[in-house]
């Protein structure tokens, strides 16, 4: 058994996060960070857990990968009818979270998912490996299967279906995630952690809080 207090910890960063010298807009403090991810973090900076629930409040999570961000919001693909497709067409408020270990920081972001128009699914889609292309179709994701066979048998039959150039499936596709709230946090000494809320406020502009470790 390992005992509590064994296990290392990543070595918190030193240099405190203010309120007052961050971004004012937090897409732009977000790309910061997120390129000091991709120069530090080895596998997978892209990876974010995503929260969605059922119109009942039962909450599931997941990791998906970010393809995009911009002012508009932040960008993923997945099946329309997995778990979390059908929650969100059903209560389409979410919440994604970034973790990156190496650099004692995560990022929260709230907001509502939208659907990705078409063609952006298309564009998006045709750049995927064969590979996956075929899985997309083949996998009924989420749904309980007879076995490992079934499934490869399916990407077989589709590739024979396919075999110059594979469409992308009606029921796969890109999701947006409009954020209505960030949370920057900045691992520090003595877990006196750094918390820094944006909340959207009236005219579009953001509001900047400290909030306690």
């Amino acid at each position: 058994m390992v005992q509590h207090g064994t296990i290392p910890r990543v070595q918190e960063s030193r240099q405190p996060l203010s309120e007052t010298r961050v971004e004012s807009d937090p897409v732009a403090q977000f790309a910061q960070w997120y390129e000091h991810a991709q120069a530090a973090v080895k596998l997978l900076p892209d990876a974010v857990a995503l929260a969605t629930a059922t119109r009942a409040g039962q909450p599931s999570l997941r990791v998906v990968l970010l393809k995009s961000f911009d002012g508009h919001g932040f960008v993923f693909f997945t099946n329309y009818r997995s778990r979390k497709g059908r929650e969100l067409a059903r209560n389409p408020p979410a919440t994604l979270l970034f973790h990156w270990g190496e650099l004692a920081r995560q990022v929260r972001i709230e907001g509502r998912v939208e659907k990705l128009p078409v063609r952006e699914s298309d564009a998006y889609f045709a750049t995927r490996p064969r590979g996956s292309q075929l899985a997309a179709w083949a996998s009924p994701q989420s749904a309980v299967i007879a076995g490992r066979g079934p499934l490869e048998r399916r990407v077989a039959a589709f590739a024979r279906k396919y075999p110059d150039g594979v469409p992308r499936p009606p029921h796969w596709g890109g999701y947006r995630l409009v954020p209505e709230a960030f949370e920057f946090w900045q691992g520090g000494e003595d877990r006196l952690h750094d918390r820094i809320l944006y909340r959207r406020a009236r005219g579009g502009r953001w509001r900047i809080e400290r909030l306690a470790p």
